[in-house]
């Protein structure tokens, strides 16, 4: 697995592997961690491009029952927005009740991704999106469709959004044009960074300096996303008699073996259990697991290794990681 190095130039401080570098000779009187990790706006996808009235279409399927196999679940029943935008259980469960051998990722800063899923198997949003309409909710897309066209407000916006009548690839479309606004850009750590001294806690600041230099977690954590969008094997699969291969299942190489992508960590704290196995109960756990550099398995990453943290450091970690957290409302749409 290539070795992914992040570098920031922009805010006088250069990251090189986990390590932080200040540069003395700036004049600016910002605080160093100021400018480094803004979120951008998300890239517009270049075949589906977005519009206000294909987002609010998108966001009333979202929360349309009508949309699964049973008329019982929507998009939400797996992304719940105070769960982080996913369901709080180890694994998912599917639309006949049975269960999925992962934990449902987040679609917090989905936009910013180059491949889906926690192997990465699917290219685009938009073909995640049908995978896991049809497969978490059992759903025939056709006859989905049928059902909303005979629905007056539906047809009425998919006419004016697509020109036409709703299908299993427009819808698939629009929620994807949803999906995408799913951002957590504006944390308290956020509103640090662009000035507002008093939004974190001494903790938090002690504890972005050890994230960016002794605990290495920005070597894949990257800023803005905080992630990589890469992907790892970090020991999890290690002692399992039943191991899930992640990423070697879609590349067949060696080296992916049980390496699975890296999570953005944006708003992190709501979204427990963590890992792709949703093997571990709380967000300190999980710092305390990465720190400790990880089961060993011989495909486990060599950026994984042991930070030398305290209890306390770790702590000081996951203050400045719940900082991290953002807290915009959500209004549920009125349903066609």
């Amino acid at each position: 697995m290539k070795l992914k190095v992040a570098i920031f130039t922009s805010a006088s401080i250069v990251f090189i592997g986990g390590c932080m570098h200040v540069d003395k000779a700036s004049t600016t009187t910002e605080p160093a961690a100021l400018r480094l990790s803004r979120l951008p706006a998300p890239p517009q996808s270049t075949t589906n491009p977005s519009t206000p009235a294909k987002i609010a279409l998108g966001k009333q399927l979202f929360f349309d029952k009508r949309l699964s196999g049973s008329g019982q679940n929507s998009c939400e029943s797996c992304h719940y927005r105070h769960l982080g935008w996913t369901d709080g259980n180890k694994l998912s469960k599917k639309e006949d009740g049975t269960m999925n051998t992962r934990n449902t990722p987040t679609l917090y800063n989905v936009g910013y991704l180059s491949s889906w899923y926690w192997d990465g198997r699917s290219a685009t949003l938009e073909a995640q999106t049908t995978a896991a309409w049809k497969g978490q909710m059992a759903a025939d897309p056709a006859k989905v469709a049928t059902l909303l066209n005979t629905a007056p407000g539906y047809a009425s916006q998919f006419q004016a959004v697509f020109g036409g009548a709703a299908t299993g690839e427009n819808i698939a479309a629009a929620l994807a044009t949803y999906i995408r606004t799913k951002n957590s850009g504006d944390s308290p750590w956020d509103r640090y960074e662009k000035g507002e001294m008093n939004a974190v806690s001494a903790d938090a600041i002690e504890g972005f300096t050890l994230f960016m230099s002794k605990g290495r977690c920005v070597v894949c954590h990257t800023p803005p996303v905080y992630s990589n969008s890469d992907f790892y094997n970090i020991g999890l699969e290690a002692n399992k008699e039943k191991k899930d291969l992640g990423r070697f299942n879609v590349t067949k190489k060696v080296e992916d073996t049980s390496a699975f992508k890296t999570p953005t960590l944006r708003s992190i704290a709501l979204s427990a259990p963590y890992f792709h196995d949703g093997s571990v109960a709380s967000l300190e756990e999980a710092v305390t697991y990465m720190a400790s550099g990880g089961n060993d398995d011989p495909n486990k990453s060599p950026l994984l290794k042991k930070a030398d943290l305290t209890k306390e450091e770790i702590k000081k970690i996951v203050v400045y990681l719940t900082a991290l957290t953002s807290n915009e409302k959500l209004e549920r749409p009125v349903l066609p």
